[in-house]
């Protein structure tokens, strides 16, 4: 009997993760026999489609697979959901299961990234418990999509339109780095959910994905609907292939950046004299990346504070100040641009 379509798709994907080699960050690895691999499994269609395609391919290749939850503490009831979820994942046949609760801290990004921020560091925390070489994500190729679109909603330019990178580490204070992949972004949410057909499996909708108090739901279930309705189907697929060729494009030009930004830097300063000459993109991602070294904050760092410090930098000869995310002052010494702590008022 020939293969479920779906099924042979999400198992083809996660075979390409596990068994050919896996990237992140330009790092590679291969995996070996006994290595521990775990999955992040939220009882969802697109995390149980991982799960179950992982037992499958980690047989071959005789891996130590664990199924684990994290427990956001957010809906009522969370508790006993984690609770089923761990004997629906021990019912497909990991090696092991674990769950962990953590407290979301909303936070001024709200509470999506808080939840966020939470969920990485537990499963981080828990790489290290298991000795596992990696953890696998079950984004598809339609939260790719959605990333993208979001990403274009802010005005965020190609940095976020790349989406959400296939393969990465996290570095934890004190703790091992961990590597993070996502084997389904080249799968959709539709296959995910027809495998777990195939395979009887029997998924959670989490109510959070349809509440329009969240963004990325009213981008689910109004605007990407709305957009494919008015001009045709294939748009998810479009985005997601966007967000691999911006990937592309942003990694060269940051390569870049980052290696010109090593012959300029001059004591804990940057001869901006080297920079003349330098194309916009190129000097506006050395600048902004200079000042990530010195403290400021990538994720609040804007486009506007990059403009301002590059004003800084070719305007008039002036003592002029700008003040950056995380308290990081950045300040112009004759044609050394520098950075020093922010002064408290």
């Amino acid at each position: 009997m020939a293969l479920d379509p779906a099924r042979a798709a999400v198992r083809s994907a996660v075979r390409r993760s596990l068994a050919v080699i896996a990237e992140a960050d330009g790092e590679r690895w291969e995996p070996e026999v006994g290595d521990t691999v775990l999955v992040a499994c939220s009882g969802g269609a697109d995390s149980l489609a991982l799960l179950a395609a992982t037992v499958f391919e980690g047989r071959t290749l005789a891996l130590r697979v664990v199924g684990v939850v994290v427990d956001h503490g957010l809906q009522e009831g969370s508790a006993e959901h984690s609770a089923r979820v761990v004997a629906q994942m021990a019912a497909l046949g990991v090696d092991e299961t674990a769950t962990i609760r953590v407290t979301v801290d909303p936070g001024p990004a709200g509470i999506e990234a808080g939840a966020r921020e939470a969920r990485y560091a537990a499963l981080s925390q828990l790489a290290e418990h298991f000795g596992a070489e990696m953890v696998l994500l079950g984004h598809t190729l339609d939260d790719q999509a959605e990333t993208v679109l979001l990403g274009l909603t802010r005005g965020s330019g190609g940095r976020s339109l790349m989406g959400m990178r296939r393969g990465f580490r996290r570095e934890e204070d004190g703790r091992r780095s961990t590597l993070f992949l996502r084997p389904l972004l080249d799968v959709t949410r539709s296959q995910t959910e027809a495998a777990c057909v195939a395979d009887g499996i029997t998924w959670w909708e989490d109510p959070h994905n349809s509440d329009p108090r969240f963004t990325r739901a009213r981008i689910r279930h109004t605007v990407m609907p709305m957009i494919e309705r008015e001009l045709g189907p294939g748009v998810a697929q479009a985005l997601a292939r966007t967000a691999d060729l911006l990937r592309e494009d942003v990694t060269s030009l940051d390569e870049r950046a980052g290696h010109l930004l090593r012959e300029v830097h001059v004591g804990n300063g940057l001869d901006t004299s080297a920079l003349e000459g330098l194309d916009p993109a190129t000097k506006h991602r050395m600048l902004r990346t200079a000042a990530i070294k010195a403290g400021a904050i990538p994720s609040e760092l804007t486009r506007d504070h990059v403009l301002a410090v590059a004003d800084l930098v070719y305007g008039a000869r002036d003592s002029r100040q700008i003040q950056l995310p995380g308290h990081v002052t950045a300040y112009r010494d004759g044609t050394v641009l520098r950075f020093r702590p922010t002064q408290p008022r």
